[in-house]
């Protein structure tokens, strides 16, 4: 059910917000299904029970409290997939420390401007992954970062020692730091990338995203039967929340199937693990799709997943459908400064609304689309920015109230920054940023109207749209496309006439770049800022 007028609407459900910690709701999870598995590791064929993971946690837990740390604290971790993430994760919360993700691409400039700005005392990081050596970084910044005493690194003994600290501490200093604890306590702070400065800490509460992992668990229907493969990265919310927290709020199985996105090895994690949900954004599912031996793969078990972060082509979504067998694969909207999910397609809807819109609101949730410039709520099937309210909003910027003001405003609704169309029946469309939005000779164009239709072409296998300068008309449409068969690419004659008399003229694009992929960030979304800087110097007619 739904509340609405003009395009707002409000999410009800029968189901009451949690009024838990993560740490009371993980105890809750263990003590109906201790002997359930709640992880499993691919990589390493490591695998845990939900009264193993919790014993692990505690042990963790313990360690932290025996080295000091108290309620409040910045614990940082800066790390790929991988076990240990999970146990700082909860261990984090079991406590009340504010655990502080670190984006894996980030190199010594941000992770030094990160553990100051955080205050972070202690960092776990894994020590080397692929060319990224974070041990070197953390030891070239550590003499300009005062308040960080102690970095631990996963898999090497330091790592283990730590652990075994909490062995001499009594579980009721555990318990009595429990007691003191709040739903509403600050628990993880997630730095969000701005187009301008530096990135700013969203803090987010247990209350947030425990709330936003469970409802979105329930959208698709969790049990614990399931076994959810969560490729996407932990660092972000697609991973830690809509991951980690919608399976153990619902005694499901996480599987990780590598500590980085690999097409092959997520494939093979699924058929061996007999997972039943799978993650990733678009491009994810394109690159398993696009497998030479895709066929081979027995993915009979899957049901369900998620997919999000970018707009899913309709050809995408038929074959992730038809051949992943995933009839109830559900698409999600959000953002990390809520938590992150505020709108998400249920498992029951048409190929249309899944592949047009991003679905309705969540329960308990609030969602209206404004006039950017007025701020008055929009008619219905009119363009505006999308605004959402209720549990899931964070707290704020960590330490930066004036950003926080700019982002959340008196009424408490989240300016999102993106430009939505709110239907009749209340799913929404998401037409693009509004940073985004190419405004050419005067009209309005939204890139993703035209990446949809391109992706109707025979020789484009990925397309992304952006504006780029241009002398007369503000700026010109660049259409960046990845073709199917690079030795056979299209051309922009090929692309001029498949457009001509089906998009209107302002529309079709005037300049074409083949590219053998996107740049991306690591939670998978494609770096349209900086396809605009690398293709868009200005031109004239």
């Amino acid at each position: 059910m739904s509340y609405t007028h003009g395009s707002y609407t409000h999410g009800t459900g029968d189901t009451a917000l949690l009024g838990d910690t993560i740490g009371a709701n993980l105890r809750r999870t263990a003590s109906t299904w201790p002997n359930r598995e709640a992880l499993v590791d691919v990589p390493s064929g490591r695998r845990w029970t939900y009264a193993e993971f919790t014993a692990d946690i505690d042990r963790l837990a313990c360690a932290l409290l025996a080295s000091g740390v108290a309620k409040g604290d910045r614990v940082g971790v800066w790390a790929v997939n991988c076990p240990e993430w999970m146990l700082v994760q909860y261990a984090t919360a079991r406590i009340g420390a504010v655990m502080v993700n670190i984006n894996p691409a980030y190199r010594t400039h941000e992770v030094e401007y990160v553990l100051n700005q955080a205050g972070i005392s202690l960092l776990f990081a894994t020590p080397a992954h692929k060319t990224s050596d974070y041990r070197a970084m953390v030891e070239e910044v550590r003499g300009r970062c005062p308040e960080l005493r102690e970095a631990v690194y996963f898999g090497e003994p330091g790592w283990e020692e730590f652990a075994a600290r909490g062995e001499r501490l009594d579980v009721t200093e555990l318990d009595a730091r429990d007691a003191e604890l709040s739903c509403d306590d600050p628990i993880n702070i997630q730095y969000t990338s701005g187009t301008t400065g530096f990135p700013k800490g969203a803090t987010l509460s247990h209350h947030n995203i425990l709330n936003n992992g469970y409802f979105v668990g329930e959208s698709i229907s969790y049990t614990e039967q399931d076994r959810v493969c969560v490729p996407v990265p932990f660092y972000h919310c697609f991973g830690m929340v809509m991951g980690n927290l919608a399976a153990t709020s619902h005694g499901a199985c996480i599987v990780i199937p590598a500590p980085s996105f690999e097409p092959k090895a997520t494939l093979e994690a699924v058929q061996r693990e007999r997972c039943t949900s799978l993650y990733g954004v678009p491009t994810m599912f394109i690159a398993e799709l696009n497998l030479p031996d895709f066929a081979e793969y027995d993915l009979s078990t899957l049901r369900t997943g998620i997919m999000a972060g970018s707009p899913c082509p309709v050809e995408v979504m038929k074959r992730v459908v038809a051949e992943m067998h995933m009839a109830e694969v559900s698409i999600c909207y959000g953002m990390t400064e809520t938590s992150p999910v505020s709108l998400q397609t249920r498992v029951d809807d048409d190929l249309e609304h899944r592949c047009g819109t991003v679905g309705r609101v969540l329960p308990h949730l609030e969602v209206k689309v404004v006039d950017p410039a007025r701020g008055v709520t929009q008619p219905r099937g009119t363009a505006g920015e999308l605004c959402t309210r209720g549990y899931s909003v964070m707290l704020g910027y960590w330490d930066e109230p004036e950003r926080t003001a700019e982002a959340i405003d008196a009424g408490r609704w989240m300016h999102t920054g993106d430009l939505a169309v709110m239907r009749e029946d209340g799913y929404v469309e998401i037409v693009g940023r509004i940073k985004d939005m190419i405004i050419r000779g005067g009209e309005n164009i939204y890139p993703r109207e035209i990446e949809e239709f391109l992706y109707g072409h025979p020789k484009i296998r990925d397309v992304q749209v952006v504006g780029v300068p241009h002398e007369r008309y503000g700026e010109e449409v660049l259409a960046c496309v990845v073709p199917h068969d690079p030795a056979d690419p299209l051309t922009l004659e090929e692309l001029h006439a498949y457009c001509r008399d089906r998009l209107a003229h302002y529309k079709i694009p005037s300049r074409l770049q083949i590219l053998e992929a996107f740049p991306m960030t690591v939670s998978g979304k494609v770096r349209k800022v900086e396809l605009r800087e690398t293709y868009g110097e200005l031109r004239g007619d």
